[in-house]
């Protein structure tokens, strides 16, 4: 055993992963120009095993590096453009009768739909009704699609990013706050700067075609995941990112009172879940073996800004999830000694 507590072979495979990152970025940057903390909380919600939804306005070549990120990752993908009238069965498959050739005998056959994949693209997944929507959630959550009495197991990896159009909500169907809480990450993706702009339009109206080389296969993506989660993390880190989550809580005891005013419901125990494993991959990804504050005050925001619903007088008065998380932020103490010694925070480690 190593010093951290790992084997060489895991040592080895965590040198692999930093490495990987690296070179995966580099096979990126020859396709996709910019979006650098988007790419970054994909692979950690990748190796996390987790799902992501993207939320950005059209043309900022989400697909794009969706499909070039499967392709880095050596994995199938599979893109369902969402609409008000696609059904359950086009994104999970349906059972059709085959003819028996040899015998003559008719026989049900089950033809997989595209949600067989690795990565799986959900465009606009708030264009389609509750029903459609529900059988991509059963198979984000139990890896596997029922079809009649019949349960089938999806291919692992197994990855679902959902796309949302901000700009456009006419005819639309929200996705409800327990069925976002699925996903790990809401990921906003901006627009470029001048400088990345500029290179978009460079490459785009040239006849240049890149190659994008495979960095890891399914196999060691599996591997790697399974590596997140011995990742050992302190109970001071923990009690941390319990103090975050648990300050979104309004009328909980310690809660501080703008929570109570900007709030109507808070984050529930999957983000505290989430927030661990992500630091886990975020530390791999960054070579090292151990998580730190850091990591956690990083993805508090993706983790988090989709599980609060801000009340009508926070909305009105124009402030976002991301204003009240930093809010959050700057209220907890990061030091072990300062967060276990405030009379507020013995409130909620009390509660």
């Amino acid at each position: 055993m190593t010093t951290d507590g790992f084997t060489a072979r895991e040592t080895e495979a965590i040198d692999r992963l930093h490495d990987a990152r690296q070179r995966i970025l580099r096979q990126l940057s020859q396709v996709i120009v910019g979006q650098h903390q988007v790419i970054e909380e994909l692979l950690i919600s990748l190796f996390s095993r987790g799902h992501c939804l993207l939320e950005g306005v059209p043309g900022l070549a989400k697909t794009l590096m969706i499909s070039t990120l499967s392709r880095t990752l050596n994995l199938s993908f599979s893109r369902i453009q969402f609409t008000p009238d696609l059904m359950p069965a086009d994104i999970t498959g349906t059972e059709i009768i085959e003819e028996n050739r040899s015998t003559g005998s008719r026989e049900f056959r089950f033809l997989e739909g595209p949600i067989f994949s690795n990565v799986i693209l959900a465009d606009e997944i708030n264009r389609t009704p509750p029903k459609t929507q529900a059988a991509l959630l059963e198979a984000m959550q139990e890896r596997q699609v029922s079809v009649g009495r019949v349960r089938h197991e999806l291919t692992d990896p197994f990855f679902v990013l959902a796309t949302q159009n901000p700009i456009e909500q006419e005819g639309t169907y929200p996705l409800p706050e327990a069925q976002q809480d699925r996903f790990m990450f809401k990921v906003f993706v901006q627009y470029p700067s001048f400088d990345e702009e500029f290179e978009v339009a460079r490459r785009t109206t040239t006849l240049l075609t890149d190659t994008v080389e495979p960095v890891l296969s399914a196999e060691e993506i599996l591997e790697l995941q399974r590596i997140v989660r011995e990742v050992p993390v302190s109970d001071h880190l923990v009690r941390y990112t319990l103090s975050l989550v648990r300050q979104t809580r309004t009328g909980e005891p310690g809660v501080p009172d703008f929570v109570g005013e900007q709030l109507s419901w808070g984050a529930g125990p999957r983000a505290v879940q989430f927030l661990i494993l992500g630091g886990k991959a975020r530390a791999l990804l960054h070579g090292r073996t151990h998580v730190t504050v850091d990591d956690i005050r990083e993805l508090a925001k993706p983790v988090l800004r989709h599980r609060l619903v801000l009340s009508f007088t926070a909305e009105s008065d124009g402030v976002t999830p991301d204003d009240v998380i930093e809010r959050i932020l700057q209220a907890t103490p990061t030091q072990e000694d300062e967060l276990t010694g405030d009379a507020r925070f013995q409130k909620i480690f009390a509660s």
